[in-house]
Protein backbone atom coordinates (compact mmCIF):
# COMPACT_ATOMS: atom_id res chain seq x y z
CA UNK A 1 0.00 0.00 0.00
CA UNK A 2 1.61 3.61 -0.70
CA UNK A 3 2.79 5.30 2.19
CA UNK A 4 0.14 8.43 2.55
CA UNK A 5 2.80 10.46 4.46
CA UNK A 6 5.52 10.15 1.66
CA UNK A 7 2.81 11.10 -1.05
CA UNK A 8 2.03 14.09 1.20
CA UNK A 9 5.62 15.02 1.62
CA UNK A 10 6.69 14.58 -2.19
CA UNK A 11 3.13 16.72 -3.48
CA UNK A 12 3.50 19.32 -0.81
CA UNK A 13 7.70 19.76 -2.45
CA UNK A 14 6.06 19.25 -6.12
CA UNK A 15 3.30 22.11 -5.18
CA UNK A 16 6.40 24.54 -3.91
CA UNK A 17 8.06 24.18 -7.41
CA UNK A 18 4.82 24.66 -9.22
CA UNK A 19 4.10 28.17 -7.72
CA UNK A 20 7.62 28.89 -9.73
CA UNK A 21 6.37 27.87 -12.83
CA UNK A 22 3.12 28.84 -12.84
CA UNK A 23 4.82 32.67 -11.75
CA UNK A 24 6.07 32.71 -14.92
CA UNK A 25 5.06 33.02 -18.35
CA UNK A 26 4.64 35.09 -22.01
CA UNK A 27 2.89 38.50 -22.16
CA UNK A 28 -0.14 36.62 -24.05
CA UNK A 29 -0.31 34.58 -20.73
CA UNK A 30 0.06 37.38 -18.24
CA UNK A 31 -2.56 39.28 -19.95
CA UNK A 32 -4.95 35.61 -20.02
CA UNK A 33 -4.63 35.12 -16.70
CA UNK A 34 -5.00 39.21 -15.92
CA UNK A 35 -8.06 39.17 -17.75
CA UNK A 36 -9.45 36.70 -16.37
CA UNK A 37 -8.86 38.17 -13.09
CA UNK A 38 -10.23 41.23 -14.12
CA UNK A 39 -13.75 39.71 -14.75
CA UNK A 40 -13.50 37.49 -11.63
CA UNK A 41 -13.21 40.84 -9.93
CA UNK A 42 -16.31 42.40 -11.38
CA UNK A 43 -18.16 39.43 -10.98
CA UNK A 44 -17.39 39.22 -7.14
CA UNK A 45 -18.09 42.83 -6.81
CA UNK A 46 -21.95 41.87 -8.47
CA UNK A 47 -22.11 38.98 -5.94
CA UNK A 48 -21.31 41.12 -3.28
CA UNK A 49 -24.43 43.59 -3.64
CA UNK A 50 -26.42 40.01 -4.49
CA UNK A 51 -25.12 38.57 -1.30
CA UNK A 52 -25.87 42.12 0.87
CA UNK A 53 -29.19 42.47 -0.49
CA UNK A 54 -30.14 38.64 -1.40
CA UNK A 55 -31.68 37.38 -4.32
CA UNK A 56 -34.39 40.20 -5.12
CA UNK A 57 -31.49 41.87 -6.82
CA UNK A 58 -31.94 39.03 -9.57
CA UNK A 59 -34.71 38.58 -11.76
CA UNK A 60 -35.74 35.11 -9.84
CA UNK A 61 -38.93 35.26 -8.24
CA UNK A 62 -41.15 33.14 -5.81
CA UNK A 63 -42.77 31.65 -9.01
CA UNK A 64 -39.51 30.88 -10.85
CA UNK A 65 -36.99 30.35 -8.10
CA UNK A 66 -33.98 28.76 -10.24
CA UNK A 67 -32.47 30.62 -12.87
CA UNK A 68 -29.14 31.13 -14.58
CA UNK A 69 -27.11 30.35 -11.83
CA UNK A 70 -28.89 26.53 -11.71
CA UNK A 71 -29.14 25.97 -15.59
CA UNK A 72 -25.11 26.80 -15.90
CA UNK A 73 -25.00 24.34 -12.75
CA UNK A 74 -26.78 21.55 -14.65
CA UNK A 75 -24.72 22.09 -17.91
CA UNK A 76 -21.12 22.25 -16.10
CA UNK A 77 -22.28 19.33 -14.10
CA UNK A 78 -22.63 17.31 -17.60
CA UNK A 79 -19.62 18.42 -18.92
CA UNK A 80 -17.24 17.01 -15.64
CA UNK A 81 -19.09 13.74 -16.33
CA UNK A 82 -17.99 13.80 -19.95
CA UNK A 83 -14.72 12.94 -18.57
CA UNK A 84 -15.25 9.65 -18.21
CA UNK A 85 -15.20 9.19 -21.87
CA UNK A 86 -11.29 9.32 -21.75
CA UNK A 87 -10.99 7.30 -18.66
CA UNK A 88 -12.84 4.26 -20.13
CA UNK A 89 -10.39 3.92 -23.18
CA UNK A 90 -7.64 5.18 -21.26
CA UNK A 91 -7.31 3.01 -18.36
CA UNK A 92 -9.48 0.05 -19.45
CA UNK A 93 -8.83 -0.03 -23.05
CA UNK A 94 -5.08 1.21 -23.06
CA UNK A 95 -5.79 3.49 -26.32
CA UNK A 96 -2.61 4.90 -26.26
CA UNK A 97 -3.95 8.46 -28.66
CA UNK A 98 -6.09 9.12 -25.38
CA UNK A 99 -4.26 7.80 -22.80
CA UNK A 100 -1.60 10.55 -23.60
CA UNK A 101 -4.12 13.21 -22.93
CA UNK A 102 -6.56 11.86 -20.25
CA UNK A 103 -5.00 13.74 -17.42
CA UNK A 104 -6.00 16.87 -19.33
CA UNK A 105 -9.29 15.66 -18.86
CA UNK A 106 -9.54 15.17 -15.92
CA UNK A 107 -7.99 18.28 -14.65
CA UNK A 108 -11.07 19.43 -16.89
CA UNK A 109 -13.50 17.94 -14.99
CA UNK A 110 -12.00 19.26 -11.86
CA UNK A 111 -12.39 22.69 -13.05
CA UNK A 112 -16.00 22.26 -14.00
CA UNK A 113 -16.58 21.00 -10.61
CA UNK A 114 -15.76 24.04 -9.03
CA UNK A 115 -17.81 26.29 -11.04
CA UNK A 116 -20.78 24.06 -10.68
CA UNK A 117 -20.17 24.19 -7.22
CA UNK A 118 -19.94 27.89 -6.70
CA UNK A 119 -23.21 28.31 -8.85
CA UNK A 120 -25.11 26.37 -6.76
CA UNK A 121 -23.24 28.30 -4.05
CA UNK A 122 -24.41 31.91 -5.31
CA UNK A 123 -27.93 30.43 -5.94
CA UNK A 124 -28.02 30.24 -2.16
CA UNK A 125 -27.75 34.21 -1.79
CA UNK A 126 -25.96 34.34 0.98
CA UNK A 127 -22.60 32.44 1.86
CA UNK A 128 -23.88 31.85 6.15
CA UNK A 129 -26.74 29.64 4.31
CA UNK A 130 -23.71 27.17 3.24
CA UNK A 131 -22.90 25.55 6.46
CA UNK A 132 -26.55 23.72 5.84
CA UNK A 133 -25.07 21.68 3.53
CA UNK A 134 -21.74 20.54 5.80
CA UNK A 135 -21.41 17.59 7.01
CA UNK A 136 -21.33 16.78 10.31
CA UNK A 137 -21.58 20.71 10.84
CA UNK A 138 -25.26 21.94 9.19
CA UNK A 139 -28.05 19.82 9.23
CA UNK A 140 -27.97 18.09 5.34
CA UNK A 141 -30.95 15.88 6.06
CA UNK A 142 -29.35 12.60 5.00
CA UNK A 143 -30.05 10.72 3.60
CA UNK A 144 -33.29 11.56 2.56
CA UNK A 145 -32.66 15.40 0.91
CA UNK A 146 -31.25 14.34 -2.72
CA UNK A 147 -29.41 18.00 -2.58
CA UNK A 148 -27.17 16.28 0.39
CA UNK A 149 -27.01 13.13 -1.99
CA UNK A 150 -26.26 15.90 -4.26
CA UNK A 151 -23.81 17.76 -2.47
CA UNK A 152 -21.83 14.28 -1.44
CA UNK A 153 -21.63 13.39 -5.20
CA UNK A 154 -20.52 16.78 -6.14
CA UNK A 155 -17.72 16.71 -3.80
CA UNK A 156 -16.59 13.25 -4.16
CA UNK A 157 -16.24 13.72 -7.99
CA UNK A 158 -14.48 17.02 -7.19
CA UNK A 159 -11.95 14.90 -5.08
CA UNK A 160 -11.14 12.00 -7.25
CA UNK A 161 -10.50 14.12 -10.36
CA UNK A 162 -8.09 15.99 -8.39
CA UNK A 163 -6.41 13.58 -6.66
CA UNK A 164 -5.75 10.93 -9.61
CA UNK A 165 -4.06 13.61 -11.96
CA UNK A 166 -2.49 14.71 -8.88
CA UNK A 167 -1.16 11.81 -8.22
CA UNK A 168 -0.15 10.68 -11.42
CA UNK A 169 1.95 13.71 -12.09
CA UNK A 170 3.75 13.73 -8.82
CA UNK A 171 5.09 10.10 -9.65
CA UNK A 172 6.07 12.07 -13.35
CA UNK A 173 7.62 14.90 -11.17
CA UNK A 174 9.99 12.75 -9.57
CA UNK A 175 10.35 9.84 -12.51
CA UNK A 176 8.42 6.96 -10.58
CA UNK A 177 6.06 4.60 -11.77
CA UNK A 178 2.64 4.55 -10.09
CA UNK A 179 1.30 2.08 -7.71
CA UNK A 180 -1.22 1.03 -10.30
CA UNK A 181 -2.59 -1.54 -7.09
CA UNK A 182 -2.97 2.01 -5.32
CA UNK A 183 -4.22 4.32 -7.59
CA UNK A 184 -6.66 2.00 -10.19
CA UNK A 185 -9.35 1.64 -7.27
CA UNK A 186 -9.65 4.91 -7.34
CA UNK A 187 -9.52 5.22 -11.28
CA UNK A 188 -12.21 2.88 -11.19
CA UNK A 189 -14.31 4.22 -8.88
CA UNK A 190 -14.74 7.28 -10.96
CA UNK A 191 -16.27 5.85 -13.83
CA UNK A 192 -19.76 4.87 -11.81
CA UNK A 193 -19.37 8.09 -10.20
CA UNK A 194 -19.46 10.22 -13.18
CA UNK A 195 -22.43 8.54 -13.94
CA UNK A 196 -23.74 9.19 -10.68
CA UNK A 197 -23.41 13.11 -10.16
CA UNK A 198 -25.82 13.59 -13.24
CA UNK A 199 -27.94 10.89 -12.44
CA UNK A 200 -28.07 12.54 -9.18
CA UNK A 201 -28.47 15.78 -10.51
CA UNK A 202 -31.77 14.76 -12.66
CA UNK A 203 -33.06 13.44 -9.72
CA UNK A 204 -33.03 16.68 -8.10
CA UNK A 205 -35.59 17.47 -10.85
CA UNK A 206 -37.19 14.10 -11.25
CA UNK A 207 -38.22 13.97 -8.03
CA UNK A 208 -39.95 17.34 -7.96
CA UNK A 209 -43.79 15.38 -8.77
CA UNK A 210 -45.60 18.93 -8.87
CA UNK A 211 -43.54 20.06 -11.73
CA UNK A 212 -44.62 17.64 -15.05
CA UNK A 213 -42.23 18.76 -17.36
CA UNK A 214 -39.29 17.55 -15.05
CA UNK A 215 -40.97 14.36 -13.92
CA UNK A 216 -39.89 12.16 -17.05
CA UNK A 217 -38.62 8.54 -16.21
CA UNK A 218 -36.28 8.83 -19.09
CA UNK A 219 -34.62 11.97 -17.08
CA UNK A 220 -31.42 10.61 -15.75
CA UNK A 221 -30.24 8.99 -19.36
CA UNK A 222 -31.62 11.95 -21.06
CA UNK A 223 -28.81 14.45 -19.06
CA UNK A 224 -26.08 11.70 -19.12
CA UNK A 225 -26.92 11.35 -23.18
CA UNK A 226 -26.31 14.98 -23.32
CA UNK A 227 -23.46 15.38 -20.73
CA UNK A 228 -21.83 12.86 -23.40
CA UNK A 229 -22.23 15.58 -26.32
CA UNK A 230 -21.11 18.68 -24.88
CA UNK A 231 -18.58 18.40 -22.18
CA UNK A 232 -16.45 15.84 -25.21
CA UNK A 233 -16.89 18.91 -27.24
CA UNK A 234 -15.80 21.42 -25.40
CA UNK A 235 -12.42 19.13 -24.87
CA UNK A 236 -11.68 18.39 -29.08
CA UNK A 237 -11.76 22.48 -28.53
CA UNK A 238 -9.52 23.05 -25.72
CA UNK A 239 -6.77 20.39 -26.85
CA UNK A 240 -6.53 21.86 -30.28
CA UNK A 241 -5.53 25.06 -28.88
CA UNK A 242 -2.87 23.40 -26.00
CA UNK A 243 -1.50 21.66 -29.13
CA UNK A 244 -0.94 24.31 -30.69
CA UNK A 245 0.30 26.43 -27.96
CA UNK A 246 2.18 24.01 -26.55
CA UNK A 247 4.76 21.27 -27.08
CA UNK A 248 2.96 18.36 -26.14
CA UNK A 249 1.07 15.57 -29.07
CA UNK A 250 -2.40 15.21 -29.26
CA UNK A 251 -2.94 13.21 -32.19
CA UNK A 252 -5.76 14.12 -34.61
CA UNK A 253 -6.73 10.35 -34.00
CA UNK A 254 -7.57 10.97 -30.59
CA UNK A 255 -10.05 13.64 -31.27
CA UNK A 256 -11.54 11.60 -34.17
CA UNK A 257 -12.38 8.98 -31.79
CA UNK A 258 -13.87 11.24 -29.20
CA UNK A 259 -16.08 12.72 -31.91
CA UNK A 260 -17.15 9.44 -32.98
CA UNK A 261 -18.19 8.59 -28.98
CA UNK A 262 -19.58 12.35 -29.57
CA UNK A 263 -22.06 10.86 -32.88
CA UNK A 264 -23.30 8.20 -30.27
CA UNK A 265 -23.90 10.04 -27.77
CA UNK A 266 -25.85 13.05 -30.02
CA UNK A 267 -28.26 10.35 -31.49
CA UNK A 268 -28.93 8.79 -28.27
CA UNK A 269 -29.50 12.42 -26.62
CA UNK A 270 -31.87 13.20 -30.02
CA UNK A 271 -34.08 10.19 -30.00
CA UNK A 272 -34.78 10.63 -25.77
CA UNK A 273 -35.39 14.09 -26.66
CA UNK A 274 -37.94 13.09 -29.51
CA UNK A 275 -39.36 10.23 -27.02
CA UNK A 276 -40.22 12.55 -24.58
CA UNK A 277 -41.81 15.35 -27.08
CA UNK A 278 -43.81 12.28 -28.74
CA UNK A 279 -45.13 11.41 -25.23
CA UNK A 280 -46.32 15.55 -24.25
CA UNK A 281 -47.73 15.96 -27.57
CA UNK A 282 -49.89 12.93 -28.33
CA UNK A 283 -51.34 12.41 -24.78
CA UNK A 284 -52.56 16.00 -25.60
CA UNK A 285 -52.98 16.21 -21.64
CA UNK A 286 -53.01 19.21 -19.25
CA UNK A 287 -49.47 18.75 -18.05
CA UNK A 288 -47.95 19.25 -21.49
CA UNK A 289 -48.45 23.22 -21.41
CA UNK A 290 -44.26 23.79 -20.29
CA UNK A 291 -43.85 22.07 -23.17
CA UNK A 292 -46.22 24.41 -25.07
CA UNK A 293 -44.73 27.47 -24.14
CA UNK A 294 -41.08 26.06 -24.41
CA UNK A 295 -41.51 25.04 -28.47
CA UNK A 296 -44.37 27.21 -29.36
CA UNK A 297 -45.40 29.65 -26.70
CA UNK A 298 -48.34 30.03 -24.39
CA UNK A 299 -50.80 32.52 -24.23
CA UNK A 300 -48.98 35.33 -25.92
CA UNK A 301 -46.01 34.22 -23.60
CA UNK A 302 -43.14 32.95 -26.21
CA UNK A 303 -39.62 34.23 -25.04
CA UNK A 304 -37.71 30.66 -25.17
CA UNK A 305 -39.62 29.66 -28.58
CA UNK A 306 -36.72 31.14 -30.60
CA UNK A 307 -33.80 29.89 -28.34
CA UNK A 308 -34.98 26.21 -28.41
CA UNK A 309 -35.57 26.16 -32.18
CA UNK A 310 -31.87 27.52 -32.57
CA UNK A 311 -30.37 24.80 -30.24
CA UNK A 312 -32.60 21.58 -32.01
CA UNK A 313 -31.39 23.37 -35.34
CA UNK A 314 -27.17 23.75 -34.23
CA UNK A 315 -27.60 19.89 -32.17
CA UNK A 316 -29.31 18.42 -35.51
CA UNK A 317 -26.91 20.04 -37.33
CA UNK A 318 -23.88 18.88 -35.32
CA UNK A 319 -25.38 15.04 -35.12
CA UNK A 320 -25.15 15.01 -39.07
CA UNK A 321 -21.32 16.98 -39.13
CA UNK A 322 -20.67 14.24 -36.20
CA UNK A 323 -22.27 11.26 -37.95
CA UNK A 324 -20.48 11.09 -41.79
CA UNK A 325 -16.77 10.08 -40.99
CA UNK A 326 -15.92 12.75 -44.02
CA UNK A 327 -16.81 15.75 -42.31
CA UNK A 328 -16.15 14.18 -38.45
CA UNK A 329 -12.21 13.51 -40.08
CA UNK A 330 -12.10 16.98 -41.16
CA UNK A 331 -10.73 19.48 -38.42
CA UNK A 332 -12.76 22.96 -39.87
CA UNK A 333 -16.29 21.07 -39.82
CA UNK A 334 -15.65 19.07 -36.71
CA UNK A 335 -15.11 22.25 -34.88
CA UNK A 336 -18.43 23.54 -36.51
CA UNK A 337 -20.34 20.84 -34.91
CA UNK A 338 -18.36 21.16 -31.96
CA UNK A 339 -19.22 24.63 -31.34
CA UNK A 340 -22.90 24.11 -32.42
CA UNK A 341 -22.87 20.93 -29.69
CA UNK A 342 -21.51 23.40 -26.82
CA UNK A 343 -24.07 26.08 -28.06
CA UNK A 344 -27.13 23.81 -28.95
CA UNK A 345 -26.79 21.80 -25.28
CA UNK A 346 -26.02 24.73 -23.35
CA UNK A 347 -29.72 26.23 -24.45
CA UNK A 348 -31.53 23.10 -24.17
CA UNK A 349 -30.03 22.06 -21.15
CA UNK A 350 -30.11 25.37 -19.65
CA UNK A 351 -32.55 27.53 -19.65
CA UNK A 352 -34.65 25.44 -22.21
CA UNK A 353 -35.19 23.25 -19.36
CA UNK A 354 -34.85 24.84 -16.18
CA UNK A 355 -37.15 27.68 -16.77
CA UNK A 356 -40.34 26.07 -18.36
CA UNK A 357 -40.77 23.48 -15.65
CA UNK A 358 -41.70 26.67 -13.45
CA UNK A 359 -44.21 28.20 -16.44
CA UNK A 360 -46.90 27.81 -15.92
CA UNK A 361 -46.58 27.75 -11.88
CA UNK A 362 -49.23 25.74 -9.92
CA UNK A 363 -52.19 28.45 -10.16
CA UNK A 364 -51.62 28.62 -13.75
CA UNK A 365 -50.24 32.15 -14.03
CA UNK A 366 -47.19 32.71 -16.14
CA UNK A 367 -44.20 34.38 -14.91
CA UNK A 368 -41.64 34.54 -17.80
CA UNK A 369 -37.78 35.20 -16.25
CA UNK A 370 -34.81 36.83 -18.17
CA UNK A 371 -31.30 36.99 -16.13
CA UNK A 372 -30.52 40.45 -15.37
CA UNK A 373 -26.92 41.81 -15.04
CA UNK A 374 -26.01 40.91 -11.60
CA UNK A 375 -26.74 37.32 -12.84
CA UNK A 376 -25.11 37.71 -16.04
CA UNK A 377 -21.94 39.21 -14.17
CA UNK A 378 -21.36 36.45 -11.60
CA UNK A 379 -22.01 33.89 -14.02
CA UNK A 380 -19.34 35.53 -15.83
CA UNK A 381 -17.68 35.42 -12.93
CA UNK A 382 -17.74 31.93 -12.43
CA UNK A 383 -16.78 30.93 -15.52
CA UNK A 384 -13.75 33.37 -16.01
CA UNK A 385 -13.00 31.96 -12.54
CA UNK A 386 -12.86 28.22 -13.49
CA UNK A 387 -11.16 29.10 -16.86
CA UNK A 388 -8.04 30.99 -14.72
CA UNK A 389 -7.94 27.29 -12.68
CA UNK A 390 -7.91 24.87 -15.75
CA UNK A 391 -5.19 27.72 -17.18
CA UNK A 392 -2.56 26.95 -14.12
CA UNK A 393 -3.46 23.21 -14.01
CA UNK A 394 -2.56 23.10 -17.75
CA UNK A 395 0.84 25.55 -16.58
CA UNK A 396 1.62 23.00 -14.71
CA UNK A 397 0.36 19.33 -15.77
CA UNK A 398 1.59 19.83 -19.47
CA UNK A 399 5.47 20.65 -18.81
CA UNK A 400 5.38 17.23 -17.17
CA UNK A 401 3.23 15.50 -19.93
CA UNK A 402 6.39 16.34 -21.95
CA UNK A 403 9.47 15.63 -19.52
CA UNK A 404 10.07 19.45 -19.63
CA UNK A 405 9.01 19.89 -15.65
CA UNK A 406 10.99 17.46 -13.86
CA UNK A 407 12.66 16.75 -9.76
CA UNK A 408 16.04 16.13 -11.32
CA UNK A 409 15.97 19.21 -13.79
CA UNK A 410 15.09 21.19 -10.95
CA UNK A 411 17.60 20.07 -8.61
CA UNK A 412 20.43 20.30 -11.14
CA UNK A 413 19.39 24.46 -12.07
CA UNK A 414 18.08 23.07 -15.55
CA UNK A 415 14.87 23.76 -14.89
CA UNK A 416 15.35 27.85 -14.64
CA UNK A 417 17.09 27.56 -18.36
CA UNK A 418 14.93 24.89 -19.74
CA UNK A 419 11.69 24.14 -18.46
CA UNK A 420 10.66 27.61 -17.19
CA UNK A 421 11.24 28.90 -20.77
CA UNK A 422 9.63 26.82 -22.60
CA UNK A 423 6.47 27.01 -19.70
CA UNK A 424 7.11 30.99 -20.79
CA UNK A 425 5.91 30.06 -23.74
CA UNK A 426 3.25 27.85 -23.14
CA UNK A 427 0.31 30.56 -24.30
CA UNK A 428 2.35 31.78 -27.61
CA UNK A 429 1.28 30.41 -30.76
CA UNK A 430 4.18 27.83 -32.07
CA UNK A 431 5.42 29.60 -35.60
Amino acid sequence: MESLQGLSRETWHFYKKTLILVSRGSRIYYAWCFSLLAIIIVGFIFYWKQHEMGLIETNMTDQVSWGLYIANFTYLVGMAAAAVLLVIPSYIYQFKPIKEIVVLGELFAASCMVMAILFVMVDLGRLDRVWHMLPFIGSMNFPASLLAWDVLALNGYLFLNLFIPIYLLVKSYYGKKPNWKFILPFILLSIPWAVGIHTVTAFLYNGLAARPFWNASILAPRFLASAFCSGPAIIIIIFQIIRRVSAIKIEDGALFKVAELIAYAMFLNLFLLGAEIFKEYYSGTVHMASFKYLFEGLHHHNELVPWIWAAMTMNVTAFILFLVPSTRKRLSTLNLGCLLVIVGVWIEKGPGFVIPGFVPDPLGEIHEYVPNLVELMVSFGIWALGLLIFTLLMKVAIPIETGEFTHTDYERGVITKKSLDYTASLYKIKK
